[in-house]
């Protein structure tokens, strides 16, 4: 694609957002509307090392010895995954980029493929009724049916509604204190991301604390605007 017009090569859209905030069920509804491709970091370095690229190959390696896979080979990763034609009508990415480095080491990939990020979009949340979302779930252990203390709770208290289970689990990663550290760390991570691609003119901001409904009908606006 060296050397393609920017405005016929197949978009990129990139979904910003801390966990909790939707992006995966966001992002699978735009695959349905719009017949996009969700890129993600982890999927692919896993397809990568089963397919036996050069790449995979390498991040095989690096994994095995308990390090981490470099920048540098999730880039050549994901280009090798962009050169695949289920991607011809565009992909979201989720989970990459995470720093500013990654973030540069991206706008060259795409400008070598004469491709550009169309809209850099951020999913906006209220860290306190994130925290207080997050930390209330859990799920029956017998058939997985998801509850909240809050907003979901079973008919029969401890009582599966689904299955009729009566032992609940929760993630113990799920805390309050976990959440809220999760949320610090992703505003530390995410800042000069968000700074990277506002001055690009690529951020848009969404509310993301709503119905799903309302969110995807937001996001689908976004696409059908920036796609080119």
């Amino acid at each position: 694609m060296d050397g393609q017009d920017a405005s016929q090569a197949a978009p990129v859209f990139i979904l910003l957002g801390p966990p909790g905030a939707g992006k995966g069920t966001q992002a699978r509804r735009l695959e349905s509307a719009f017949g996009l491709v969700q890129l993600s970091t982890g999927d692919m370095l896993r397809a990568a090392v089963k397919s036996g690229t050069d790449a995979g190959r390498q991040a095989k390696a690096v994994m095995e010895a308990g390090d981490l896979v470099s920048d540098e080979i999730v880039t050549r990763i994901l280009a090798d995954r962009l050169a695949e034609p289920d991607t011809a009508r565009g992909v979201i990415l989720d989970g990459f980029p995470r720093t500013a480095a990654q973030a540069e080491a991206l706008d060259a990939l795409l400008r070598e493929r004469g491709q550009r990020i169309n809209a850099a979009i951020s999913l906006e949340v209220d860290d306190v009724e994130m925290v207080t979302r997050i930390s209330g779930r859990y799920t029956c252990a017998a058939c997985g049916e998801g509850y909240h203390d809050s907003f979901k709770t079973p008919e029969m208290d401890g009582v599966c509604d689904n299955c009729g289970g009566t032992e609940m689990t929760r993630r113990a990663d799920d805390s309050a204190e976990t959440v809220g550290a999760r949320l610090e760390a992703y505003h530390a991570q995410t800042a000069p991301l968000i700074a990277h691609y506002d001055a690009q003119g690529a951020l848009t901001r969404v509310p993301a604390m709503g119905a799903i409904d309302d969110i995807a009908r937001d996001l689908g606006a976004i696409v059908t605007r920036t796609r080119g």
